[in-house]
């Protein structure tokens, strides 16, 4: 239940054009600037002095097996401790929902929602500190590759190796804004070879989140799993 879970949560909470992790080799300039460990600080640094986040997001899901790639948009709102919320854009009309006791996970084209709660379940691993759950320097070992490699000139790339493995993911990269320290891209690559990519764009944060935004009732008829 739990795997199941967490490929939702990479799913829904969901490049074509990537270079392969095999094939990205650690940015030549770490001496001359900040170390990987740094500039995982530095974000942790912002992320720790904010209450909420959000942002609109693209998310492109590419399923390696069946050469697919899903991209759904939306509106995304984080809030300490444990909350999240993503609103999908139709025709997609999915909801991933936390008020940081329960975390919903609601399929509309399947007419089914996953609930389980927040302790049992596992986040999406690049997003979770955003929640105040984890470290990313403790969480991760941390490498840092060359932007411009990248394609991602102008900010840092760093991509992070759970220290605990676990069955959601391998592998996340982040894309760090220098001059902010926010994250404006996450890669989350799991065992199957799977991509899940979130660009996210127009951040506000520390701004009062709306009234119910992190409560959900599924529409009459719908499924509800339990674990």
């Amino acid at each position: 239940m739990r795997k199941r879970l967490a490929s939702l949560l990479l799913a829904l909470a969901a490049p074509a054009a990537f270079l392969t992790i095999a094939a990205v080799v650690p940015s030549t300039s770490e001496a001359a600037g900040p170390t990987a460990d740094e500039i995982g600080a530095r974000v942790q640094q912002f992320y720790d002095a904010t209450k909420t986040f959000k942002a609109t997001f693209t998310q492109t899901y590419t399923i390696k097996v069946q050469n697919v790639k899903k991209v759904s948009t939306g509106k995304v709102t984080f809030e300490k401790p444990g909350k999240m919320s993503f609103v999908y854009d139709a025709p997609n009309g999915n909801r991933v929902v936390s008020d940081g006791t329960t975390i919903r996970v609601y399929e509309k084209e399947n007419e089914q929602m996953f609930e389980t709660p927040v302790k049992g379940s596992q986040y999406p691993a690049a997003l979770s500190f955003l929640m105040g759950q984890g470290k990313l320097t403790k969480d991760f070992s941390l490498r840092l590759l060359d932007p411009a490699q990248m394609k991602f000139e102008g900010g840092y790339v760093i991509e992070g190796t759970p220290k605990e493995a676990t069955p959601a993911y391998q592998k996340l990269l982040l894309y760090i804004d220098a001059r902010t320290n926010q994250v404006r891209r996450a890669l989350i690559l799991d065992a199957q070879g799977n991509r899940n990519r979130f660009d996210f764009d127009a951040p506000v944060v520390n701004q009062a989140s709306a009234p119910h935004e992190f409560e959900f009732t599924a529409p009459p008829g719908t499924k509800v799993i339990k674990p």
